[in-house]
């Protein structure tokens, strides 16, 4: 399919006009990628928000599976903050919101359970180290990401871990990371957009997988 680039909203739009001028995503890709990506996936990642403004998002979870080495991993993260799927129950409820913060965003999931109370997962997302982009969940433990676009999807793949401790960063080794993890947003139409998330070991394969499909709740 032919590469179209979309073109930067103006600077100024009216008052009461949703500024579509946040550019820290658009400034990681080539205009070339950014421009193969749905307009609904470039409004997304393109919203300005003030410090402390939060977009919600709410759905359902359609696909939850993880091996025995992918549930021990999530099991073993609980000790920072617990940042993996910690079942497999499907057709359940999860909200996402997303709260500017000083330097980036902060990512809290909210996943329904049949027994007990719902699973929440914080992280943050910030524009800073190696790549431009990582994620933070918390303990001094962050990945970094690269984004690419595939499929006319948005893709975000981490590409190292690592570990700070007040002023020093030290990178994580392979063998002490979970793996390759990708998350890919998908954009359905009609106001819908898929997120799966997928976790792959180099020696144990494919641990983790969730997706889940998502809609803006209306302000």
């Amino acid at each position: 399919m032919a590469s179209t680039r979309i073109p930067r909203p103006p600077a100024t739009p009216a008052s009461n006009t949703i500024l579509l001028d946040d550019h820290r995503f658009h400034d990681l890709l080539p205009d070339e990628e950014w421009g193969r990506l749905p307009l609904a996936t470039w409004r997304r990642f393109s919203k300005r928000f003030a410090d402390g403004e939060t977009v919600v998002y709410v759905g359902t979870v359609e696909e939850a599976s993880f091996t025995p080495a992918g549930w021990w991993l999530a099991q073993l993260a609980r000790v920072i903050g617990g940042p993996l799927p910690l079942c497999t129950e499907t057709g359940v409820p999860m909200v996402v919101t997303v709260t500017e913060a000083s330097g980036g965003q902060t990512w809290t999931r909210i996943c329904a359970r049949s027994n007990g109370f719902p699973q929440v997962i914080h992280s943050a997302k910030r524009f800073a180290g190696p790549t431009g982009l990582e994620e933070y969940v918390g303990y001094g433990v962050s990945m970094a990401l690269r984004m690419s676009v595939e499929h006319d999807a948005l893709v975000f793949r981490s590409v190292g871990y690592s570990f700070q401790f007040g002023p020093l960063r030290l990178p994580l080794p392979m063998r002490f990371t979970p793996g390759d993890l990708t998350v890919t947003h998908s954009d359905l139409g009609d106001g819908t957009f898929r997120f799966t998330l997928e976790i792959v070991h180099p020696r144990f394969g494919k641990l983790i997988r969730q997706s889940a499909v998502f809609r803006e709740a209306a302000s």
